[in-house]
């Protein structure tokens, strides 16, 4: 197996086919600005997204992507609604193939990487498998809120009597004609 040079940021464009013959690994970082969606699902936190990447062949003769992502998010939590650090990591076991049909004959453990010939842009990758690690909802794991506030307790009933339009009709309905 082959190494890449390390570099401090991560190419944007590969061709994971050539890599994955190769084996090579990539270590580096991504500019958390690169990942536009990514950026706009968060507030804020990390400027880089630590990346670790293999590039190889399964048993099954796949070609592969395997690594991890991290990143120290800031994100809006759902209680109180003020900024709260989320520590993000995304496993990634991806599997390059041409074809919906490629797709489907892959084992469980990978998700397919449906691509065209040629390079491929690595960081869209990396941005879905970060995208779908971010939890639906986010809190603070201490507690932010009172308790008491979030309680829903017995609800009064209204003691005024306000206007019904069908009194009227109430009424009428209980005179003799």
């Amino acid at each position: 197996m082959s190494d890449a040079p390390s570099t401090t940021t991560l190419p944007r464009q590969v061709d994971p086919r050539k890599f994955a013959q190769k084996g090579i690994s990539l270590s580096g970082r991504i500019p958390l600005k690169a990942l536009s969606r990514l950026h706009d699902a968060v507030q804020g936190g990390a400027e880089e997204i630590d990346v670790h990447l293999n590039f190889g062949v399964d048993e099954q003769g796949a070609k592969t992507l395997k690594g991890n992502a991290d990143a120290r998010v800031s994100v809006v939590c759902q209680r109180c609604l003020q900024p709260t650090q989320l520590d993000l990591h995304a496993n990634i076991a991806l599997a390059v193939v041409w074809t919906e049909a490629q797709a489907q004959n892959l084992s469980k453990d990978l998700e397919p990487w449906i691509l065209d010939e040629g390079p491929a842009d690595l960081y869209d990758a990396v941005e879905e498998e970060l995208l779908l690690a971010l939890p639906m909802v986010a809190y603070h794991e201490e507690q932010c809120v009172d308790p008491s506030v979030l309680s829903v307790g017995e609800v009064e009933p209204d003691t005024q009597e306000s206007d019904n339009p069908f009194k009227v009709l109430e009424q009428l309905k209980g005179s003799p004609k």
